[in-house]
């Protein structure tokens, strides 16, 4: 891959497995059924760019850059990737598997996370403010190091919001 700045492109089934995206700019990009497993994103700009039916395991997004990181995610294997630090408000994460992903210090204000699995997701001085988790599966995130004003769960999510204080609910 020589080119360094990706604008309006669509990757269609493409494997960037393994591979050195460190330093390109990918604009209004769309990522569908691709494989970026394993992928340097070191520097990399991410604006605006929709990734579908993805596998992104364990990718480190903390590494890309800051300045207008912007990234939604459909259909997509996220588990233990990292977006620790990352300021990603109203950020959609549709239909995804985010088994223990990093959200540390990430300002997800706003967020989605439809019909999401959050299992061993670590939720660790996050801002969530009015993120909505009503559909989301096996959060665990605690209330006091986490700022969750207007932030939305189902009834059945208590037990996750609970679970430091060691309360049988039943």
């Amino acid at each position: 891959m020589g080119e360094r700045e990706f604008e309006n492109y669509h990757f269609l089934n493409f494997d960037f497995s393994q591979s050195n995206l460190a330093g390109r700019l990918f604009s209004e990009c769309r990522f569908e059924n691709c494989n970026l497993a394993g992928t340097s994103l070191a520097n990399t700009s991410l604006q605006n760019v929709a990734f579908d039916g993805c596998k992104l395991l364990g990718l480190p997004f903390e590494a890309c850059r800051d300045m207008l990181f912007s990234v939604h995610f459909d259909r997509c294997q996220l588990d233990y990737a990292s977006f620790a630090g990352k300021a990603m408000p109203n950020t959609r994460f549709v239909d995804c598997s985010l088994r223990e992903a990093s959200f540390t210090q990430t300002d997800l204000t706003g967020a989605l996370f439809q019909n999401c699995q959050l299992e061993r997701a670590v939720f660790l001085h996050t801002t969530l403010s009015g993120a909505d988790f009503r559909t989301a599966h096996n959060v665990l995130l605690d209330p006091e190091v986490n700022e969750l004003k207007d932030a939305r769960f189902a009834l059945l999510s208590l037990p996750g919001l609970l679970a430091r204080h060691g309360l049988i609910i039943e």
